[in-house]
């Protein structure tokens, strides 16, 4: 098996750094990164701002945003089409799931509430999501009455959602999967259904179905709410929750630390090594904020914040680029 390597990088931080949290969500737009929700005390969200990160001069803003501002909420994903963020779902401080997708233009800093009530994906958090140049895409998640293994899109040029074929019975409802869309199809990796798995799904849009894929390699632990990035034909997963803990959500489960790569071409899983700058390294975390991003001309990994093994919510900003 062929040896691969990537590089882990601590980025510093300026300005008005946002602080500690978890159960948050970061989209990546030209070289800014986004951030919106999460939680510092468990279950109780942070606030309802939306604040940058400058990955040219790594300094922290918060935006000045206008429009139908969400309100504060954790377990939330955010994607981005454009220059358009889609913020969906979550969940609120009374611990309610929620459905609303919302529309955040960088361009003019204006927030749009775009779907509520009974239009679009039913309520949900801890769900994930991912996005073409084109649609933005739902899948699972902790639904109002248990996991879900429903798969939505989004489609920004027709304004309106698209409900495909659920799973199946073969992939069962899961709270903190990973989503990817590598080659026009939608991978499902891992997550939660009672217990932590690790089997690995594809939809193919153009014909409706959905497929198992059996893989091999250095296959990772059954794992959740790990970091996740389609990069080239790979999906690049790091860290998650291999363990849950005896107290769910308030406690800190065990959680893995290393990266791994399945090559969705030929199923086969790698783990991929990491060079290290001295202090760089991420450490074992899960319920992190994570965003594909570039650095220079690479495309790679971007992680910040989330849980760690003693319950502490973590508030440092990585980056990982894999050479290809």
């Amino acid at each position: 098996m062929a040896y691969s390597q990537g590089k882990w990088v601590k980025l510093s931080q300026k300005g008005a750094v946002p602080g500690a949290r978890s159960s948050h969500a970061i989209t990546v737009v030209g070289n800014k990164a986004y951030v919106f929700g999460g939680e510092l005390v468990p279950r109780v969200p942070v606030d309802n701002k939306l604040l940058v990160f400058d990955l040219g001069n790594l300094t922290w803003s918060i935006t000045d945003a206008s429009g139908d501002v969400p309100p504060p909420r954790l377990g939330v994903t955010t994607a981005a089409v454009g220059e358009v963020i889609y913020v969906f779902g979550g969940r609120d401080g009374d611990h309610k799931e929620l459905n609303e997708l919302y529309a955040f233009d960088t361009r003019t800093n204006k927030w749009a509430l775009v779907s509520s009530g009974e239009v679009g994906p039913p309520h949900r958090s801890y769900h994930s999501i991912a996005s073409d140049d084109r649609r933005v895409y739902i899948f699972g998640g902790c639904g109002v009455s248990g996991r879900l293994n429903d798969l939505w899109a989004y489609d920004v040029i027709d304004g309106e959602w698209l409900q495909y074929a659920a799973a199946g019975a073969a992939c069962r409802g899961r709270g903190g999967p990973g989503l990817a869309v590598i080659d026009g199809r939608i991978w499902v990796v891992y997550g939660f259904a009672g217990e932590e798995v690790d089997d690995v799904h594809c939809f193919d849009p153009s014909s409706g179905k959905w497929s198992q894929v059996e893989t091999t390699g250095e296959k990772p632990s059954p794992r959740s709410v790990f970091s996740t990035a389609g990069i080239g034909k790979y999906v690049f997963i790091y860290g998650g929750e291999i363990d849950p803990s005896d107290q769910g959500h308030l406690g800190a489960g065990k959680f893995g630390g290393e990266v791994y790569a399945l090559d969705t071409q030929t199923g086969d899983w790698r783990k991929w090594g990491e060079e290290v700058e001295s202090g760089s390294h991420p450490g074992p975390r899960g319920w992190c904020a994570f965003s594909a991003a570039r650095r220079g001309k690479e495309e790679g990994l971007l992680v910040y914040g989330g849980n760690s093994p003693t319950n502490d919510r973590l508030d440092d900003i990585y980056i990982f680029t894999p050479s290809l």
